[in-house]
């Protein structure tokens, strides 16, 4: 059942998120810069040309994510980060004490700056168009967030779980969190997400909402200098 979670970025844009996707060859996919920086490839090739191609489009930092990649001659650097794949088995039970507004549709700015406030690297203008996110004001300013990346047939990833620092502590993600994985559940969808292994706070909190570890996946970090491509490409 849990299958398509081991390349959840192929399966994605091979389901859900297909309109989203750069195709450039037959086993790598990518999405659309302008949505996510993420690719991922269904079988070991040399990975290099499709990997330039896709630099010379996007420009900043992005992913592949899964298998370490295989490339020669590689015109950036390649960093793996690791991260734990938690999977949400059973709906949340816990008690919403904030207003939650859906920020689809007007607050788009505001989610963007504060999800590179705290998250850097990950977030593109055109994310929110991914999935569903929400958040909770303070005062009129939006100081956390939290809602949906990838997409899959039977799956759907929570990400971009964000508390602006001046807010924590006040139990905004776990209300957050909780209303994401109902929505997900109410359409029939398991809940996922992904954290950084060295995060044992996040780790913590999410164990105490019910997600259960379910594997590694390694996020493959590529960052070129645009000097490396010329006006053609």
């Amino acid at each position: 059942m849990f299958t398509p979670l081991n390349n959840p970025v192929w399966h994605a844009l091979g389901e859900a998120h297909a309109p989203f996707r750069l195709e450039l060859q037959d086993n790598v996919r990518f999405y659309h810069p302008d949505y996510c920086r993420f690719g991922a490839f269904s079988a070991p090739a040399d990975l290099t040309d499709s990997i330039n191609r896709y630099a010379a489009q996007s420009g900043a930092p992005f992913f592949l994510v899964g298998e370490n990649p295989s490339v020669t001659a590689l015109q950036g650097q390649l960093e793996e980060v690791v991260c734990d794949q938690m999977v949400l088995h059973d709906p949340i039970k816990a008690t919403i004490n904030y207003p939650i507004q859906a920020l689809n549709g007007g607050y788009e700015d505001d989610l963007y700056a504060l999800v590179n406030l705290v998250q850097p690297g990950y977030f593109c203008p055109r994310t929110p168009e991914m999935g569903a996110y929400s958040g909770i004001f303070v005062e009129g300013k939006l100081v956390a967030a939290a809602g949906e990346r990838m997409k899959l047939a039977s799956f759907t990833e929570i990400s971009a779980v964000v508390t602006h620092p001046e807010f924590t502590g006040r139990g905004f993600a776990k209300q957050l969190v909780a209303h994401c994985a109902d929505k997900i559940y109410g359409e029939g969808k398991t809940p996922f997400l992904h954290v950084t292994s060295n995060n044992e706070s996040a780790i913590g909190l999410y164990k105490k909402l019910g997600f259960r570890f379910r594997r590694k996946m390694s996020f493959w970090k590529v960052t070129y200098n645009r000097t490396n491509f010329s006006s053609k490409e």
